[in-house]
């Protein structure tokens, strides 16, 4: 089998492999499947008395006229009772089977979408390098959106064209057996010949639905960066890029609409034009009296539900083909192995850690750069409730560093070690929760001040909260907001300033009370007022916790206990602040007079 795909209308194929492996998505419907089989069974009903009610009219005619074709014994003005019962049942089982699908469909998704978050929320750094979060984005609602509406809508809206088709086949073979093999003989190849002009105005839709959305990134790309468009002076340029691109719709879009007219050509003049031929057939037959009107105006209805039927079944199956591809990524990601098991990681024991580190021997490359050695044999030694300083260029692996310990990635040879157990002996839960961080660039959750304190300890009491705030030299601003602690700080912490969201993070890293801390140059990007109050804030942060700081700038790490000085992935110096300078051409001393010479001069 095999769909189109959007982008490209080139088909994309799918294998028996591929439909045998999407069977396993339907495990999210077994818990719901009496629900499923309840919903079919009214489905199937409700198709064959919809079915049965298309001949009754007809009927009605022959007995109005004194022609019936079945002795029911039935008067025209008994019609009004069936009628109004065949259609309250209709309504009924329509409800009914609505429903059910969406319990099987909103209840299973439901399900789905929460082992595709846990799944991907599980999954390590290195996974999410490999994959964009617009691609996961899409998995966890469009792909699974798509299965919903399978479950919902297309694969019973599928099996109920199937039901009528058969039925209404039989039906007519059974009331009308001559005028049913000349619409038999005639009707299909109209109808295949339809669906194919369908599908050539579908692959042009597609394509004005493409450049559509090239046009609308253009604008959101310009608009996004309308301050680099103007320091630029591009604005000539976007405008002629995006008057492009609309001529590019405009061209696609005629053609759409050449291919549209004549597909109302050919339905006007060829599938009506075969319609009449089959309606001049039966008129024939009801001049000669070899059919009754009533049985001619039935058959008219039960042509019209058959060929829609036909039509339907093409859209639909192409629809169930897309869903076996979106199932195909969703258990792609689902098969794909956790870096730890989130169900246990509720019941992980507290681990007594006093904070010693040691890197041993750790040789590194990246998972998508194996060809480059981002540490070489590096060892380092951390004293429990000391301060440490890794400097370096950019590139030089401090920030490698830091990640292994904290278990991003895995090194390729060499151990790391808390206290002289390996941290791979830990339970990754317990262990982080013994690691704080402070990054350079501060990420807030876009809810309140109190929800961003307290991620780093959901549950934690306003009290708490606030002896946090402050010890972080926080509780000052927050106090002055009207809203307090229940202020939003808007996407990323926006609404903040540098100096504020800092003060939030360390808020967040004292709550946590970690006995391992890590600063990634926790300062670099603030005045000098925020720096001081943040400064101060870190030290208390810092006081009796094994503390690891990468800096840039060596004003801030003079006191530190150590510091180690990388070049290429190797440490090429290390001792105190006062050792490092004291050799005037060391890589740290000639660090220190360009830093410190800078700032003399300003």
């Amino acid at each position: 089998m095999a769909l189109r795909n959007k982008k490209s209308d080139q088909p994309i194929k799918v294998k028996k492999e591929s439909l045998k492996k999407s069977i396993q998505i339907f495990r999210y419907i077994r818990p719901y499947m009496g629900y499923f089989v309840l919903g079919m069974f009214f489905l199937v009903l409700g198709s064959l008395i919809f079915m049965a009610l298309m001949g009754l009219p007809g009927e009605m005619a022959n007995i109005a006229i004194g022609s019936p074709k079945f002795n029911l014994g039935l008067k025209v003005y008994d019609f009004w009772w069936i009628f109004l019962t065949i259609l309250l049942l209709q309504g009924l089982f329509s409800y009914a089977r609505t429903y059910l699908f969406a319990v099987v469909s909103e209840k299973g998704m439901a399900d789905l979408r929460k082992d595709l978050y846990q799944k991907i929320i599980t999954q390590p750094v290195a996974f999410f390098e490999e994959k964009r979060v617009g691609e996961l984005t899409s998995r966890i609602t469009t792909d699974v959106e798509q299965l919903q509406a399978a479950f919902s809508v297309t694969l019973a809206e599928f099996i109920r064209q199937i039901v009528i088709l058969i039925a209404g086949i039989f039906i007519i073979f059974i009331w009308t057996p001559r005028l049913s093999t000349i619409m038999l003989l005639t009707f299909p190849a109209i109808v295949i010949s339809a669906m194919v002009f369908g599908r050539f105005i579908k692959k042009l839709s597609r394509q004005r639905q493409d450049e559509l959305a090239r046009t609308n990134t253009i604008v959101e790309e310009t608009f996004q960066s309308f301050t680099i468009v103007k320091s630029f002076a591009n604005e000539l340029y976007e405008t002629i890029r995006y008057g492009k691109s609309v001529d590019r719709i405009v061209k696609v879009s005629l053609d759409f609409a050449k291919m549209r007219g004549i597909f109302f050509t050919f339905i006007i003049t060829i599938l009506f034009g075969g319609i009449f031929f089959i309606l001049w057939q039966g008129a024939l037959m009801l001049e000669k009296g070899q059919m009754e009107a009533g049985d001619l105006f039935s058959f008219i209805m039960y042509t019209g539900i058959l060929g829609g039927a036909i039509a339907s079944l093409g859209t639909l199956a192409t629809q169930l083909l897309t869903a076996v591809g979106a199932t195909e990524k969703i258990l792609e990601i689902l098969n794909t192995p956790s870096e730890f098991d989130i169900n246990q990681s509720g019941h992980a024991e507290d681990l007594k850690i006093k904070g010693d580190i040691d890197y041993k021997n750790i040789r590194f490359a990246y998972p998508t750069r194996k060809d480059t050695n981002v540490l070489n044999d590096i060892s380092i030694h951390l004293d429990a409730g000391k301060k440490v300083a890794l400097v370096g260029q950019s590139g030089a692996g401090k920030s490698t560093i830091v990640q292994l310990l904290m278990k991003f990635y895995t090194p390729d040879s060499g151990e790391i070690t808390i206290d002289g157990t390996n941290i791979n002996d830990f339970n990754i839960t317990a262990y982080r929760k013994n690691i704080g961080i402070v990054p350079q660039e501060i990420i807030l959750f876009g809810g309140t001040i109190r929800e961003n304190i307290s991620y780093g300890k959901p549950g934690a009491s306003d009290e708490e909260i606030i002896e946090a705030a402050k010890q972080s030299n926080s509780w000052e601003f927050i106090s002055s907001f009207p809203e307090g602690l229940d202020t939003i700080v808007g996407d990323r912490g926006m609404k903040l300033s540098g100096g504020q969201r800092q003060r939030i993070a360390i808020a967040r890293a004292i709550l946590k009370d970690p006995k391992i801390l890590i600063l990634d140059e926790a300062t670099s990007s603030l005045d000098a007022e925020s720096e001081k109050l943040v400064q101060d804030a870190l030290d208390k942060l810092m006081a009796n916790r094994t503390s690891i700081i990468i800096a840039h700038r060596l004003a801030t790490i003079r006191d530190v206990d150590w510091i180690y000085v990388l070049e290429n992935g190797q440490i090429v110096e290390q001792g105190s602040h006062h050792e490092l300078t004291e050799d005037e051409n060391g890589v740290y001393a000639s660090l220190a007079r360009l830093q410190f010479d800078s700032a003399n001069h300003i």
